[in-house]
């Protein structure tokens, strides 16, 4: 990491930790909480899309594993941070399910599975009343105190959840730096040459599948302690489809990008809809203009963008002397 990689982080971080203090209205508040938890989403899916080729249109379905684990084990009497560890533990182990089966078929039939798998588990929260009461939800009794620590205002749980996401994001941070991470990017560029190498495509691949489940699920308990509810709509295509855009839209091939599109897709779908009437219009061609101009996403197109400019302005090297005359 770079000087100015850490001066922007540091900016960044000082930023995020004053933003109560800068924004004190409660609903900005509550928008900058719900921008994180989408982050943690999409950037665990990104972990799948970004460094490993995988798309992804279920990965919804572990804030409904994750969600309704826990508020079910809440309400039956046990200990929230029990009940969200043997939350979290469940939603992996699916996750693990779901990449022995959608890693059956490359491309596009990946992708069918994984749409499938995610309306299998939408289907069942929609279905199983007794269990998750349908389409009218379940909530949770109350937000847990995680080590006697109140989150239930709305500056509290920003908090709370910028530390979760701070977590998460060294994590992924660290698993894309490793040698587990280039193996895997090594996976997306040249399979065949992987196996030529002796490396194990499927392992490399169905552990990133798990590993993104496992932070998807992070960001699904998350999703539940911030709105006290779930119900089949939280476990919808829309949105995973949501999701899968935000890390497209900020740009699948870096870390910032899909918190970018998070923070863009959340600002409009609930500030700006309250303006624009037709709002998924605007999504719409924010997303085109974005695929026709930055086509690798914004965050890598405003870098590019940034070094053309600093190279066309930068100080021009200096000519050879004119050689004197004989």
């Amino acid at each position: 990491m770079n000087r100015g990689n850490i001066i922007a982080l540091v900016i960044a971080a000082a930023l995020l930790i004053a933003l109560p203090r800068i924004i004190t209205h409660e609903f900005y508040i509550n928008m900058a909480s719900q921008v994180l938890i989408f982050a943690i989403l999409a950037l665990s899916l990104n972990l799948m899309l970004g460094f490993g080729g995988m798309v992804s249109l279920g990965h919804a379905a572990y804030i409904g594993v994750a969600g309704y684990t826990c508020i079910l084990l809440t309400v039956a009497g046990w200990h929230p941070l029990l009940a969200a560890i043997v939350a979290l533990i469940l939603s992996t182990i699916c996750a693990g399910i779901f990449g022995m089966l959608s890693l059956r078929a490359p491309g596009l039939g990946f992708l069918m599975i994984t749409l499938a798998l995610g309306q299998i588990v939408w289907g069942i929260a929609y279905r199983a009343n007794t269990l998750t009461g349908g389409d009218n939800g379940i909530s949770l009794p109350a937000r847990p105190q995680p080590f006697g620590f109140d989150i239930t205002t709305a500056t509290s749980f920003y908090y709370f959840t910028l530390v979760v996401f701070a977590a998460a994001l060294f994590g992924m941070w660290r698993f894309s730096r490793s040698p587990f991470g280039a193996s895997l990017m090594g996976t997306r560029d040249q399979p065949r040459r992987m196996r030529m190498l002796g490396h194990n495509v499927w392992m490399v691949q169905w552990l990133t599948f798990v590993i993104a489940g496992f932070w998807g699920s992070v960001g699904g308990l998350m999703f539940v302690y911030y709105n006290v509810f779930l119900s089949p709509h939280a476990l919808t295509l829309q949105q995973s489809a949501e999701i899968l855009l935000m890390a497209i839209l900020g740009g699948a091939s870096s870390l910032t990008g899909p918190i970018v599109g998070a923070a863009i897709i959340t600002l409009i779908k609930n500030v700006a809809s309250t303006y624009v009437e037709r709002w998924n219009t605007l999504l719409g061609a924010i997303f085109i203009a974005v695929i026709i101009f930055m086509p690798l996403g914004l965050v890598p197109g405003c870098r590019a963008l940034w070094m053309r400019w600093v190279n066309r302005n930068g100080p021009k090297a200096p000519t050879a002397a004119a050689e004197p005359a004989e």
